[in-house]
């Protein structure tokens, strides 16, 4: 089942007129490995975003398109809390222990948190 960013990608590679194997080769990965980020299969690698929008100088309207499609198509996040303070690490475990249990009200006041702090 192709994913949001399977639509992103495919749409930007049909728009530049190339074929799966040509976004694979600038992207220095198989054709397969392409395909199954398209449907799913694999993440998309942390690089391909810069790489994405150096390749297809791609505008800011399309990198929140791109982020957007990544973020709806992930199932998992990962964070990597190896260089993190004592008290980061207990907030990154508690906050994946109770994000099942979070109400809309609650994660839209914790999201407003996070947002107004990089604002800052």
């Amino acid at each position: 089942m192709i994913t949001s960013v399977g639509r992103f990608l495919r749409k930007l590679r049909i728009d530049n007129g190339e074929i799966l194997r040509d976004m694979a080769d600038k992207l220095k990965v198989s054709s397969a490995f392409l395909s199954a980020v398209e449907n799913g299969k694999k993440k998309v690698p942390e690089a391909w975003i810069p790489k994405l929008e150096e390749l297809y100088s791609l505008t800011s309207e399309q990198m929140e398109e791109l982020r957007a499609a990544i973020v709806e198509s992930s199932d998992t996040v990962e964070i990597n809390i190896h260089n993190a303070s004592i008290p980061n690490r207990q907030l990154a475990v508690s906050f994946a222990r109770q994000f099942d249990t979070l109400d809309e009200e609650t994660a839209k006041k914790l999201f407003d948190i996070l947002k107004k702090h990089k604002e800052d």
